[in-house]
């Protein structure tokens, strides 16, 4: 059977635990001409992209799904397309374990892979994104974090390497801050009331905490957190604090198997789930079905829309699946993080279009990559070509904007489904992009960082 370069199928994951060893994909060799470091060199047309994944560890279904789908997504480019303005696209798994030292090994064994080395790279955690900072700047390899990551590297003057796409974290506050004041009939009406801020202790669960106190200070809410001690498989003392504290609003940041532990401890406690608001990265079938009936009425933050009914989705299943090439069971297409992988996808190779605008329809560079993500507009009638039309918002990276200023939806769980229950939020950038330039501004000051002036890089 004839593949596309890069693809090659992979084990789901009940077999590889079965097998006890973590799934990989393996990249087709490359030919010897590949080898050159010389952008375009020869007749090569092939890009190097790398897949950090996580399909084994504690959030292996996220994992999984995201970055099986960014796989799918890139064979489906090369299937359908013939590659991206005729550059195929060959691509590799490294399996992290969802752990920060993995993803540097991952990074360092795949960034100088290709003609011209990795075209981006995916830090497959928040935790991941600090630690390659540093180093991926020194590299000039773009990050491509789609919903996670640093939210303070929105500021690309100061990270001009790394990309929180659509929304980041506070963005996400401030438009749950919105959607909770619109439940509750404007934001006078948040005065005195209580919300419970419910987060896993690690780095992407603390994100959100000065966005959420500089909220409480404006709108005069009482805002308390609890944190959750990583797995979180242990939390009933959390939430009987929580449900002593008799909150009007609980906003949850759980990940993995921590998120169904925390709904049904709730609901033990006897906590309304249609007043309980879970970030996006709890927001995944995987994270409410275990949950049974406590997840009813579940609600969370979205950056895109989920189910199958997408033509980009169709087209997978045609060109992927239907070949024996695909990289996630397939019952999980247009799933939650099935979507964020497709997003993740996007987001790449349309950069790598917008660059070769620039550049020529040739291998490129990191460097180059990174100026076609900070050109990187994806209008309505784009979106609609792709096949995505209602699945993501609108968005336009700049030079000083690695964000792109995406809206965000609030979704609830029927028991069976998600349900969208508003129509897209745009977040509170009064609030948001002055703290981001804060907190970018401090850490080029103690790297010793001269933020780039972008009015001079538009072009």
């Amino acid at each position: 059977m004839s593949r596309s370069p890069g693809t090659r199928r992979v084990p789901t994951l009940a077999f590889a635990c079965a097998l006890g060893v973590a799934a990989f994909t393996a990249s087709a060799p490359l030919p010897a001409a590949a080898q050159s470091p010389a952008p375009g060199a020869g007749k090569v047309m092939e890009q190097f992209v790398p897949i950090a994944i996580y399909r084994t560890g504690p959030y292996a279904p996220g994992g999984s799904g995201i970055y099986g789908a960014y796989a799918d997504y890139l064979a489906l480019v090369n299937a359908r397309d013939g590659g991206v303005n005729g550059v195929k696209l060959v691509y590799e798994e490294c399996e992290t374990g969802y752990q920060p030292d993995r993803m540097i090994e991952c990074y360092e064994r795949q960034k100088g892979k290709g003609p011209t080395g990795a075209a981006a790279f995916t830090p497959s955690g928040t935790g991941g994104v600090y630690a390659l900072i540093d180093r991926m700047t020194a590299d000039k390899i773009p990050s491509v974090t789609i919903g996670y990551g640093r939210t303070d590297s929105s500021d690309g003057r100061v990270f001009p390497y790394f990309f929180p796409l659509i929304s980041n974290y506070w963005s996400e506050n401030t438009a749950t801050i919105r959607y909770i004041a619109e439940r509750e009939g404007g934001f006078e009406k948040l005065k005195g009331k209580r919300i419970a801020n419910v987060v896993m202790d690690f780095a992407a669960g603390r994100e959100t905490q000065a966005i959420l106190d500089a909220q409480a200070k404006r709108y005069g809410f009482e805002v308390t957190t609890f944190p959750i001690t990583p797995p979180g498989l242990d939390q009933r003392a959390v939430w009987l604090q929580v449900r002593q504290y008799r909150p009007d609003w609980v906003l949850f940041r759980g990940w993995g198997a921590a998120t169904p532990t925390g709904i049904k401890e709730a609901a033990r406690a006897g906590i309304a789930r249609d007043r309980i608001i879970g970030w996006w990265w709890s927001g995944s079938e995987e994270d409410v079905t275990p949950a049974g009936d406590a997840a009813k009425g579940f609600i969370t933050a979205q950056f895109h829309a989920t189910g199958p009914n997408y033509p980009v989705f169709e087209d997978i299943k045609k060109y992927v699946y239907a070949k024996g090439h695909g990289n996630v069971e397939e019952n999980r297409i247009g799933s939650v993080y099935y979507v964020r992988g497709v997003l993740h996808g996007v987001a790449v190779t349309e950069a790598m279009r917008t660059a070769m605008a620039k550049f020529g329809n040739r291998p490129l560079t990191g460097d180059e990559v990174r100026w076609g993500l900070e050109h990187l507009v994806m209008t309505s009638d784009r979106i609609k070509e792709l096949g995505l039309e209602g699945l993501m918002p609108e968005i336009k990276v700049t030079c000083a904007d690695h964000e792109g200023d995406g809206a965000i939806r609030f979704q609830q769980w029927d028991g069976a489904k998600w349900v969208m229950i508003s129509d897209w939020i745009k977040s509170d950038q009064s609030m948001v992009r002055p703290l981001i330039e804060a907190s970018a501004a401090q850490f080029a000051k103690e790297k010793g960082i001269t933020a780039r002036d972008c009015a001079g890089e538009t072009n």
